[in-house]
């Protein structure tokens, strides 16, 4: 009986889940019958090309393709609540990030991608807007903060408090200030180019490593379509680069875990990057911008988005402690 009641507590977090998406799709059916309400400013009026070159709809959603693109991240999410639970119940216990708090914040992040975007192209509405950037933020943070995790050592409350204090900020300024941080910060781009460097380290953790983390992320800046000169050239706009420096400063790093990054890591790699490119092919004034077509660039950019979010989490669940 004790077994079996484990097993059951194992599945709590897909259940929970699960009923998380059917109150979401119950919230998206109330408020979508009432027309969803006054749109955003920076959005287009019904009949025009919106921002991600569909054309708006007067129907219950406002970018239909666009929206139901985000269905990938819901079903990649589930997956990885299932697969969780099946470690769980295993005799090795749940292998991913070396908690599994921080395993159930990553399934639960990448499962909040969906319905945060689905909320911005469905609605265009203020709140929609809000929700999608909150929802980038929940997921990209995790990945940077546990690297700096493994590379200082800090305990698992010392991260969740960090994560949550640097998403409740977020949360606060992108709605009240500005989605700068109040300083002028693109925190999403900012917490790619931290996730690059401090992976960097984790996997060279030598003065090699110090030396090339930071240059990695202006390397991978510069490869996709943003010249790091034009961003050195105003840097008054563009200083945060410094901060890809800082994790290098990090005193007595030391390789604690090994992760086994192929294939998951180059997978996820191209499914990101590759979805970035793409992603830029989906704006009106694109030449290959269909606004009537029912395959949008931008749907495809929410697909591969969410195939990389499975390949990192298969990532991490590779990852072991050195023998001592």
């Amino acid at each position: 009986m004790q077994a079996k009641n484990n097993s059951l507590l194992s599945y709590k977090p897909l259940g929970t889940a699960l009923l998380s998406i059917a109150i979401t799709a119950g919230l998206f059916v109330i408020f979508g019958s009432n027309g969803w309400g006054m749109s955003a400013e920076n959005e287009q009026a019904i009949g025009e090309i919106s921002r991600w070159c569909e054309r708006v709809s007067g129907g219950f959603f406002r970018e239909p393709v666009n929206t139901l693109g985000n269905l990938g991240f819901v079903i990649t999410g589930l997956y990885m609540f299932y697969k969780l639970a099946q470690d769980a119940t295993s005799g090795s216990g749940v292998k991913m990030f070396g908690s599994s708090a921080i395993a159930v914040l990553y399934a639960s992040a990448s499962t909040f991608l969906g319905p945060g975007s689905m909320a911005m192209h469905g609605t265009h509405t203020p709140f929609g807007a809000w929700l999608d950037n909150v929802s980038m933020i929940t997921y990209i943070l995790i990945l940077w903060l546990y690297n700096l995790k493994r590379l200082i050592g800090f305990s698992l409350k010392t991260y969740f408090t960090v994560y949550s204090l640097l998403l409740g900020w977020f949360a606060y300024s992108y709605w009240f200030i500005d989605g700068g941080l109040g300083i002028g910060v693109n925190l999403f781009e900012l917490s790619i180019g931290l996730w690059i460097a401090t992976e960097v380290l984790v996997k060279f953790p030598t003065i090699y490593g110090r030396v090339g983390s930071g240059f990695a992320v202006l390397l991978t800046q510069q490869l996709f379509g943003n010249p790091v000169i034009n961003a050195l050239q105003n840097f008054q706009d563009n200083w945060e680069m410094l901060l890809y420096f800082a994790p290098a400063l990090i005193p007595n790093i030391q390789s604690t875990t090994t992760k086994k990054y192929t294939p998951w890591f180059f997978l996820g790699f191209a499914s990101f990057f590759g979805a970035l490119l793409i992603w830029g092919t989906g704006v009106p004034d694109h030449p290959w911008c269909n606004p009537d077509s029912l395959l949008q660039a931008h749907m495809v950019w929410h697909l591969m988005c969410s195939v990389a979010t499975l390949c990192f989490f298969n990532l991490y669940r590779t990852e072991q402690l050195n023998k001592k």
